[in-house]
């Protein structure tokens, strides 16, 4: 797979084949590089919604500001952060190390009361912030996927957070929706997926020292 040519053959898919489905396989592929995606300090304090019906993501289009993706693409991804990041957050997380690397206490508690006092320092806006910051990784790794996967995405921003948290039913799960990722396969009546790219030159893009 040429990487490079995939991605100059991704962009933000405006309208997507509304009969054309990823198959399991595919859409596994994509939850499974979703729960690989880098986070800082590997702490995971983002989640992944991925919504299949109809009926929900039609809900949904007026809090989309009724941009049609969301309800023609094959499946909807909707990453969320927790709404908050406790002492437990980060106890749980030491405790899976433990448990999988077989690594030993006097090796993980400085770690972990390092990262515990981090946290405590920020206020709920910041740690929110942060966890924000993991969902762009996460995107960013997902759009990369798809592309070279031959699948086809839209990033989205637009969107009305608070509306999708009570549709979803978000806030019992103490989450709060971040980011949209429509995904699924382009239309061939897309207009869009025939404009070449614009990018500066690389040279203008890329410094090196």
């Amino acid at each position: 797979m040429d990487t490079i040519k995939q991605l100059k053959w991704r962009y933000a898919t405006k309208k997507f084949n509304v009969e054309k489905k990823l198959s399991e396989e595919k859409l596994n592929l994509i939850k499974q590089a979703f729960n690989l995606t880098a986070t800082s300090y590997g702490l995971q304090t983002i989640k992944l919604v991925v919504v299949k019906e109809q009926e929900t993501r039609q809900s949904l289009l007026k809090a989309s500001f009724n941009q049609k993706q969301v309800v023609e693409a094959s499946h909807l991804l909707v990453i969320c952060v927790q709404s908050d990041i406790t002492t437990t957050d980060i106890e749980n997380y030491y405790k899976n190390i433990k448990g999988i690397r077989q690594t030993s206490e006097t090796i993980l508690k400085p770690y972990r009361e390092s990262l515990v006092n981090m946290m405590s320092n920020k206020t709920i806006a910041e740690r929110l912030q942060w966890s924000a910051n993991q969902a762009y990784i996460a995107l960013g790794n997902l759009m990369t996927v798809c592309a070279v996967e031959g699948i086809d995405s839209c990033p989205m921003e637009g969107f009305i957070p608070q509306e999708y948290d009570r549709i979803l039913d978000l806030e019992k799960q103490g989450l709060k929706s971040v980011l949209l990722l429509p995904i699924g396969y382009r239309a061939d009546d897309d207009m869009f997926s025939t404009f070449k790219k614009v990018r500066r030159p690389l040279n203008e893009a890329v410094i090196e020292l």
